[in-house]
């Protein structure tokens, strides 16, 4: 056989979980919980779950006390961020030591990585084995030929396998499939494409490009129908990821409703923000305020400004956002971003106003 490209999709299992699992062996086969500082009583969400807490219904993004009612035996533990990132290193460094691999990181827990092989499982085994013994963290791989075929593939695989999705069984093992199953389709898009008729993969790979774009969008409308027949890229890209923004947010123990409170709150979110910022040494070119309504209604509100360096003009624009805070409405979070130039912006020709951080 002759080798070829292929797109493989490594998927840590229940990462965040493992890593604590590793950090304590006597948690193994618990159902383990991690989010917030670990205390249910307090207001904050599940970050992770181990397969056995997923098994009573705990997923990812729930609330923290509702998790523990769940699973009331649970062992809950809070976040620790620069473990995860440690261990994120170590498995990325085993991907790109495997030979001739190009590797594009798509976050702590799973990556692209672009191969030729005449064998792609066999590939894809040798680096589950290789992570293994240099992290003793499992994963599971998706082979695919082209990033999207591989991403979902990897769905069939777990926990700790292999499968292939390719153009010539793609729609056998899809197409049946709701749209919310595809990699970028998610809730509210799914309700939208159900609307025009279309509910299943092959429904959405069948579909008149009209509708899809009069509803998303001349770009975004034959988008969708790409998604469904699982084609696009199949280019692995090791460019290093730049990051777009930053933002912080903080989740009250108590409501706040003074806007007073709500301005000191986002101040000193934007301190934390622009010392993020500060260190990438790319001016803003937009800022954003998220907030959380009691009991769970979120709005987020967007501003472009003109870019700058100038601590006080992102300061002031924020506070612009917040004016439109609802007046006397309890507010259970608050969050604040910036959005930097890229650097493909830069080289067009874009000039910052005159200022320091």
């Amino acid at each position: 056989m002759s080798e070829s490209s292929w797109v493989l999709h490594v998927d840590l299992d229940q990462f965040i979980a493992a890593v604590e699992v590793l950090r304590r062996p006597e948690l193994a086969g618990k159902p383990v919980i991690v989010g917030g500082r670990g205390d249910p009583t307090e207001r904050a969400v599940v970050s992770t779950a181990s397969y056995e807490a997923r098994a009573f219904g705990v997923g990812s993004g729930m609330p923290l006390r509702i998790a523990a009612r769940k699973v009331p035996d649970a062992v809950i533990l809070p976040v620790d961020a620069p473990a995860y990132t440690a261990a994120s290193e170590e498995v990325m460094a085993t991907l790109r030591a495997h030979p001739g691999a190009i590797v594009q990181v798509l976050g702590w827990d799973e990556a692209f990585v672009g191969v030729r092989t005449a064998d792609p499982e066999a590939t894809a085994h040798e680096i589950q084995r290789a992570v293994l013994d240099r992290t003793r963290l499992h994963c599971s791989v998706g082979v695919g030929d082209t990033l999207i075929r591989a991403k979902n593939a990897t769905d069939f695989g777990k926990p700790r396998g292999v499968f292939r999705l390719t153009a010539e069984n793609w729609l056998d093992v899809m197409g049946d499939k709701p749209t919310i199953e595809l990699w970028g389709v998610g809730s509210k898009i799914s309700k939208r494409l159900a609307a025009l008729g279309i509910r299943t993969v092959t429904e959405l790979a069948c579909a008149d490009e009209a509708p899809l774009a009069a509803e998303f969008g001349p770009k975004m409308g034959p988008w969708y129908r790409q998604l469904g027949r699982g084609d696009g890229s199949a280019v692995v890209d090791d460019t290093p990821w730049v990051a777009r923004g930053h933002g912080r947010e903080t989740t009250f123990q108590k409501n706040i409703v003074e806007r007073a409170e709500i301005e000191a709150a986002a101040r000193e979110l934007l301190t934390q923000v622009l010392a993020d910022v500060a260190a990438e040494g790319r001016p803003v070119v937009g800022v954003g305020l998220k907030v959380r309504y009691a009991p769970f209604l979120t709005k987020t509100f967007v501003h472009k400004i003109a870019t700058t360096f100038d601590r006080d003009t992102v300061i002031a624009e924020t506070l612009k956002l917040v004016e439109r805070i609802e007046p006397d409405r309890p507010l259970r979070l608050l969050g604040v971003r910036a959005e930097m130039e890229m650097p493909d912006d830069a080289r067009e020709g874009h000039t910052p106003t005159r200022g320091g951080w």
